[in-house]
């Protein structure tokens, strides 16, 4: 029987969101739901009533109800959700208007600053006022290029009310990298800040923005925020305005939210563009909002009195699903800049500076101050901490023994996995349920997730392809210019019919708990057996010397062979006891199939700007095929050193 590492005590499960939930979907169909597992269950057998009931609990701010709760729900790509009903994204997260603080923003070299819920509204209901006036109107397209800041949220809350679309990129995207996005949307206004801090150095952005201007003549205005210095020099930039002169003046002025359809147009998010040009997925208000609200309220247990921060750009999806947290009147903690400057702990030190306490970051970050050695809960006050949320790739079990030991022991340590394409999560955490090492707590409520093996049945405790079954609100509405539906089609439908084929590789454990292995499409498959390349990575990241990993499947001979490329830390070099060492340590805990055939020493290892390893393009690169978009990695020079290597030609 499988130990928990963790397990909520009978106080922390009386007093959860989803236990309120459970007892409200109790009476409201007399039933006798008494534990996670059968409201899950339930949740998957009964759809339709269960988001009925989340929009309910959610307490949705509609103009007018819904009529039907869903359409074609045995048609996974033409189910229609909550017809009938008419809303706005930006009423339902700006319900509050109090002096509650909404959002604190802590630049990496300004100190904090925060705004109310009240001032947030009337920030929002003066921009969208100069947005009217500017002659934004339901549909546009309103774009970002900006850093994690207030001014942000606000312009995507007052683009949203009125019923535009907001589409976001963070500044340190390369020109190509933003034009791939923003030419294909034709967006009508660019909010942009003069520039971002990073690792202790100002970044100039209206440099790009003139030359972003220059290829996009759509762009009609220009609001520039300031950030790098009080007031930038706009001279080269034709149609920029100073964000203080663009807000409109009068106060007390009233929002006119724009009362829209269930799937009116909210988000347009991108692929990674990896492969090619980035998708441009669009994402409704609706499945948009009551997604977030289930997975806010029931998964992570958010309430009024929280502090949520997460470490995310504007180019991420976990942006928008940090900020939809003011649908629950909580503070929300913004940061911009490096999570290792002025040190290794600036984020933790926010964390007690700020009370935060729910805490949200990535499994590379979480590995990183693991090797640092950082013991931050012996450094920071970190008693307001409940919970700490993983996303980004798969979370080691050494990662958990790490968060446990190290950071906190009683807390929920939330491993959460979906993607840009659904805007939200297929598995994540339960507040009243165990934690079990290397495993994400549980599948979304509502979400019908499998493991399809290859020959398209359904297994438990077997490594297979994650799919989803059936329909949910926040599925994409369509692709921006695809126009017959095609691209979504062979995006998602096109390997098992009509099941949702997301590309992850998973097993979902007798616990009820989903073990991530990483991307199906960069599964190794030496001799035919398929391998995900997070099991190798678990094993070679915990060694000592090394500081990160890439690793790829090398056409060969008619087989595939595995070959690992390790970036070393300072003042270690490879030699072959140490190669010997993380073979063998592959070996010990894996399976000999695992070992790679090479181990190559590199200096760098290739990111998306969203912190995920490419191996694809790596392996592109290796067999001498086109990487086609350079720019949506953050280091994309990273990818030369990868040419031409003389160990991989024998």
């Amino acid at each position: 029987m499988k130990q928990a590492i963790w397990t909520p005590s009978p106080e922390k499960v009386s007093q959860a969101n989803m236990t309120k939930f459970i007892d409200y979907v109790n009476k409201k169909n007399g039933l006798g739901i008494d534990s996670y597992d059968q409201l899950y269950t339930w949740s998957i057998r009964h759809a339709p009533d269960f988001w009925a009931a989340v929009w309910e609990f959610g307490d949705v701010i509609a103009s007018k109800t819904y009529h039907s709760i869903v359409r074609n729900l045995d048609k996974m790509s033409e189910a229609e959700w909550f017809l009938g009903a008419e809303l706005n994204f930006a009423q339902n997260l700006l319900r509050y208007r109090d002096d509650r603080v909404a959002l604190v923003f802590k630049g990496e070299s300004s100190p904090p600053i925060s705004i109310t819920y009240a001032q947030l509204y009337d920030q929002t209901a003066r921009l969208a006022a100069s947005l009217r006036r500017a002659g934004v109107q339901k549909g546009d397209r309103v774009a970002g290029f900006m850093p994690n800041m207030i001014e942000t949220v606000a312009a995507m809350l007052a683009t949203v009310s009125i019923g535009a679309i907001w589409s976001s990129c963070s500044p340190d995207f390369g020109l190509k990298g933003v034009l791939d996005r923003f030419g294909q949307i034709q967006p009508k206004v660019l909010f942009t800040a003069n520039g971002y801090y990073y690792n202790g150095k100002a970044f100039d952005s209206l440099g790009r923005i003139a030359d972003i201007l220059e290829e996009l003549p759509c762009i009609e205005r220009v609001v520039v925020v300031p950030y790098t210095e009080d007031r930038a020099d706009l001279s080269l930039i034709s149609n920029a305005v100073h964000y203080r002169d663009f807000l409109s003046p009068q106060p007390g002025l009233n929002i006119i939210f724009e009362q829209l359809p269930f799937n009116h147009p909210l988000y347009i998010m991108y692929s990674s563009g990896t492969t090619g040009v980035p998708k441009c997925i669009v994402h409704g208000a609706g499945g948009t909002l009551i997604q977030h609200l289930k997975e806010l309220m029931l998964h992570t247990d958010l309430k009024r009195e929280d502090n949520i921060f997460y470490f995310t750009t504007c180019g991420w999806m976990m942006w928008n699903w940090l900020v939809s947290s003011l649908a629950g009147g909580a503070t929300l903690i913004l940061y911009d800049g490096s999570p290792f400057y002025p040190d290794d702990g600036v984020l933790f030190q926010l964390a007690q500076d700020q009370k935060i306490s729910i805490f949200g970051t990535s499994a590379r970050y979480l590995a990183e101050i693991e090797k640092r050695g950082l013991k931050s809960g012996q450094k920071y006050d970190l008693s307001a901490l409940k919970a700490i949320l993983s996303t980004g790739s798969p979370l080691s079990v050494e990662s958990f023994k790490y968060v446990y030991r190290e950071v906190k022991q009683d807390l929920v340590l939330s491993s959460i996995s979906g993607g840009t394409d659904i805007i939200s999560c297929f598995a994540l955490g339960n507040p009243i349920g165990p934690v079990y090492e290397g495993e994400l707590q549980t599948r979304g409520l509502g979400m019908k997730v499998e493991a399809f093996d290859q020959t398209g049945q359904s297994v438990t405790n077997e490594k297979a392809e994650l799919v989803c079954t059936m329909p949910f609100p926040s599925m994409p509405i369509y692709f921006w210019n695809d126009q017959d539906g095609q691209k979504y089609h062979n995006a998602y439908f096109s390997v098992y019919p009509n099941t949702w084929h997301h590309g992850d590789y998973i097993e979902i454990t007798d616990t009820g708990g989903v073990v991530i292995y990483g991307r199906s499409d960069a599964t190794l498959n030496p001799g035919g057996v398929r391998i995900g390349t997070a099991e190798i990575y678990r094993q070679v990241e915990s060694v000592e010397e090394v500081a990160d990993s890439l690793v790829i499947g090398q056409d060969w001979e008619n087989d595939v062979r595995v070959v690992l490329f390790v970036k070393l830390k300072p003042d270690f070099r490879l030699t072959e006891d140490l190669v010997k060492k993380i073979k063998q340590t592959i070996r010990q805990n894996t399976t000999p199939r695992h070992v790679p055939a090479k181990v190559i020493a590199i200096d760098d290892i290739p990111y998306t700007i969203s912190g995920k390893k490419v191996e694809l393009a790596v392996r592109n690169i290796i067999h001498g095929q086109p990487v086609l978009n350079r720019d949506a990695l953050t280091n994309p020079a990273a990818l030369d050193l990868y040419k031409g290597l003389a160990e991989l030609s024998d």
